[in-house]
């Protein structure tokens, strides 16, 4: 393959190094010894014409081999279709090991399931399924509470294995099964594994690769072809690499590492692309935090990210599963697209002021911007450690809030976390009642909640044209409910000093 130089990408986060040596970028798309186009007419079957393009001269190889590298991902997609080698751009059957559904698509693939297997069709595997209510959960909308039922009813016809029902929803620690925010449930329920292709009908599956694993959104057509088979056609996608050093400063999160990298190559520079992250930086991060990294690579276009699993990843999946699982690595002579090297103690906290996840700013170039309210939350930030950095800053500072501060824990393990969990630092006192003293909302029942609007009685569910300061991942016009709201993406850091002042804050205000 030839290689090609490319300018740099321009940024304070790059070192002055790397400005100088420039990029490689490579050319990964599959060469075909022929194309034709042929001409016909309307009645005649006769071809007019055949165009084959030059043919490039073939050398012989010097070792003997012609099999070449491929990075992380394109490994997972050669195992997963029983390929020894695959490039960038061929289109292959891929075996699914997990395909997730929940309240919103769940009903959509599971009509198409029936209309193109048939009404008494079984699924292909009832134990590589899993059914997750979780967006529209605490309303009480009629037709969002029939989605559930449409799940429980399907469920209980195919006999699926993995359905984590609610039925109470006046009280959900009464419904056991419950579990909230699937990307962050399937984690903790040991449903992610290195190596292996996991698929959803939400655009966030992503924050799986955290797992050393291929995750990535599907629609509901797709869903219900994967119902019935278990495979799906995808294209391998090329792979840009994120090389990120140096020590993280403690005012920053892995949120502010990904909102750097969105603003950097913007919402569409990773277009069906993976984005594999590595480096000492990443090493150093927990698995809650690479989830975070990984949940927002689709802002960015991307098709998948992807963290290696090690010594972390293992230690955090020895109580979550018992299943074999195989790690894969990309190889040294592997074939990036592009790759970016970042000094992360260089950076400094950041948002994305409205209305796009690629509209980045230092948070303190924000603060004069005045802001209603705080919402922490989401499967982006709404994780046991989202909550206990934004109590961490809390104590830290000693003052209430001055403006309303949502708090929704992605599950129910979360919530439970909240509550029962020391703050280290702080003389052995909870993260609810670090919040109770800082004058927050109760923390509200484990759901996708206000994240993405939903039903208007949703729970701090923007209902007026307001500012808010959001641990979320998207802040489109109508994301949480008004479409004249104003959304301010950021890290639960920069999200609970902002929720002291009333304005957009720099967490170093509080923790240095």
């Amino acid at each position: 393959m030839a290689a090609s130089s490319v300018l740099p990408p321009t940024s304070s986060f790059l070192s002055d190094k790397q400005k100088d040596v420039g990029f490689s970028s490579f050319c990964t798309q599959p060469s075909f010894p022929c194309s034709a186009q042929v001409s016909k007419k309307m009645v005649s079957k006769k071809v007019v014409s055949v165009m084959t393009p030059q043919q490039s001269e073939r050398k012989p190889s010097t070792t003997g081999a012609v099999k070449t590298g491929m990075t992380m991902t394109e490994k997972i997609f050669a195992r997963a279709s029983e390929k020894s080698q695959l490039i960038p751009g061929e289109n292959v059957w891929v075996n699914v090991d997990i395909l997730m559904t929940h309240d919103v698509c769940g009903p959509g693939s599971i009509g198409i399931f029936k209309k193109e297997f048939g009404k008494n069709a079984k699924v292909w595997d009832r134990e590589k399924i899993v059914i997750i209510p979780d967006h529209y959960i605490f309303t009480a909308d009629e037709r969002a509470n029939r989605n559930v039922d449409i799940l429980r009813d399907f469920c209980n016809e195919q006999d699926i294995k993995y359905f984590y029902d609610i039925k109470d929803l006046g009280n959900f620690k009464a419904n056991p099964d419950y579990k909230g925010v699937c990307h962050v449930a399937l984690a903790q329920e040991g449903h992610c594994r290195p190596g292996e292709v996991l698929l959803g009908t939400d655009s966030h599956t992503c924050t799986a690769g955290a797992f050393g694993q291929f995750a990535t959104g599907i629609g509901n057509t797709d869903a219900g072809f994967v119902l019935g088979t278990g495979k799906l056609l995808l294209k391998v996608p090329p792979t840009l690499r994120f090389v990120m050093d140096g020590e993280m400063p403690d005012y920053l999160l892995a949120k502010d590492l990904i909102l750097q990298i969105i603003g950097e190559i913007s919402v569409a520079g990773a277009t069906y692309k993976a984005m594999e992250f590595v480096g000492s930086t990443v090493e150093s991060l927990t698995m809650e935090e690479r989830m975070t990294l990984c949940n927002m690579v689709v802002e960015a276009g991307g098709k998948n990210g992807i963290v290696p699993a090690d010594s972390t990843t293992f230690k955090y999946l020895e109580d979550k599963t018992s299943l074999p699982y195989e790690p894969v690595y990309s190889d040294g002579q592997a074939r990036f697209l592009q790759e970016y090297r970042i000094d992360v103690s260089k950076l400094e906290p950041l948002v994305a002021k409205p209305h796009s996840p690629d509209n980045r700013a230092l948070a303190r170039e924000c603060k004069d911007v005045k802001i209603d309210r705080v919402y922490i939350g989401s499967c982006t930030g709404g994780k046991t450690e989202d909550f206990m950095a934004a109590a961490k800053l809390f104590h830290a500072s000693g003052k209430k809030v001055k403006v309303p501060t949502f708090l929704v824990p992605a599950t129910q393990k979360v919530w439970m976390d909240v509550y029962s969990l020391p703050v280290p630092g702080a003389g052995g006192k909870t993260c609810s009642q670090i919040f109770e003293e800082a004058g927050c909302d109760t923390p509200a029942s484990p759901s996708c909640g206000a994240c993405l609007g939903g039903p208007r009685d949703t729970y701090a569910r923007m209902n007026e044209a307001q500012v808010c300061v959001s641990t979320t991942n998207r802040n489109f016009p109508g994301r949480m409910g008004h479409k004249e709201g104003q959304i301010y993406l950021a890290s639960p850091y920069t999200a609970a000093a902002s929720a002291l002042t009333g304005f957009v804050t720099d967490p170093r205000d509080f923790l240095q």
